[in-house]
């Protein structure tokens, strides 16, 4: 994108969060909601398309772009961000990284729209960070592919008008091979969505498990068609590398007004007749936390450059997802410790915000997951013992 056209871009997203969500976070917190009027906003400004590219009907922004896009979105409450994050990431680029030319010619110009809210099932009861485990099985009947199984934890299932399903399509093959993924359009018979999940936090992001008993779906839904049977496995990965830069971008946002949050409170707040900014112990927490804000910036914006050029599309995109997580929880905690009792208080921000990031160092892949990612690649066959 023109760099003026993108700053105009960033600076109406910007506008639109601090001026129209930010006064409705707790709102959209205590009753686990997106307003309407916010939903149908956001499709106007091309939030639900995009990383999409523009022949399909997206904004085609750069890894680079989406990430400085991202540091506006995470500066708010992350449901903002949920309600069209699938369709530009993991569930969109599905369809970009292994759909044929007809489906992404049917598909992505309605997900970049917003007319269509996609969702990424791959996540199963026993099958989380290691998708490879996954048990949700298809076969072909004749010229159909006939689907059983079950996800948890799918973002935007309650509302999904289509769900990217993976299932496994050759029981013999290694583990990471085997699987595809399958177009599986919302009320297809024996498709079940159960009532959404209650979650400590991030409220406002539905969730729910969907259940696949006997769902039939033409030949035409494998994603791919003949070329991407048994390829679903690399599409996930490739998708979700994108998807933890993407996330890490968000974290940040939401360290920048964690540290916003903090200082003005120091700034007003009185002890002992004494502004709190005032106490060194206060201002080395916020000191501590601008460092990490600054280093999580700068660890994202080089995960991002090297994700555009494809010199690392693995390394970098886990390290930036396991930095950024843990990074911005330890600036919620502070956050909470400088507004001392108030921190813990219902309808304070950074309480709010600290049952929020929690989420970030468990999905995407948790801490611990891209620790091995990252130690594996590294260290080879050394690794494996």
């Amino acid at each position: 994108m023109d760099a003026a056209d993108f700053s105009d871009v960033l600076s109406e997203v910007r506008r639109f969060v601090r001026d129209r969500v930010v006064p409705l976070e707790a709102e959209i917190d205590e009753k686990d909601e997106m307003p309407a009027d916010i939903r149908e906003a956001a499709k106007k400004m091309g939030l639900f398309g995009f990383a999409l590219p523009e022949e399909y009907g997206g904004l085609g922004l750069s890894m680079y772009e989406e990430t400085q896009l991202m540091f506006e979105l995470g500066y708010t409450t992350p449901s903002l961000r949920s309600m069209f994050g699938t369709n530009n990431g993991i569930a969109g680029h599905v369809l970009m990284v292994g759909g044929t030319e007809d489906q992404k010619a049917e598909w992505l110009p309605r997900i970049a729209s917003g007319e269509v809210l996609a969702s990424f099932a791959l996540t199963e009861p026993d099958a989380g960070s290691d998708p490879s485990t996954l048990t949700t099985k298809a076969y072909l009947d004749g010229d159909e592919w006939v689907i059983n199984g079950a996800k948890r934890y799918i973002t935007n299932a309650p509302l999904a008008d289509v769900f990217m399903v993976f299932a496994r399509t050759d029981p013999d093959a290694p583990r990471t091979r085997g699987i595809s993924t399958f177009l599986v359009p919302a009320g297809t018979p024996g498709l079940t969505v159960a009532p959404r999940d209650h979650k400590m936090g991030q409220l406002g992001a539905w969730t729910a498990d969907v259940y696949f008993d006997d769902v039939r779906v033409p030949a035409s839904a494998l994603v791919g068609g003949a070329d991407g049977l048994n390829r679903g496995f690399s599409t996930a990965m490739g998708c979700i590398a994108h998807g933890r830069v993407h996330i890490s971008a968000l974290m940040v946002g939401m360290a920048e007004r964690l540290v916003d949050e903090s200082v003005a409170y120091a700034s007003t707040r009185r002890q002992s007749g004494q502004l709190i900014g005032s106490f060194q112990l206060v201002q080395g927490l916020i000191a501590d936390s601008q460092t990490d804000y600054y280093a999580g910036r700068a660890t994202v914006l080089e995960a991002a450059r090297a994700f555009d050029a494809g010199t690392d599309t693995k390394i970098g995109p886990s390290c930036a997802k396991y930095f950024a997580s843990e990074m911005v929880c330890r600036v919620a905690d502070r956050a909470v410790q400088v507004h001392g009792g108030a921190g813990y208080m219902r309808g304070v921000a950074v309480e709010r915000f600290y049952r929020d990031a929690r989420l970030f160092r468990i999905y995407e892949g948790t801490s611990q997951i891209q620790q091995v990612i990252i130690a594996k690649a590294l260290l080879g066959e050394a690794a494996r013992g």
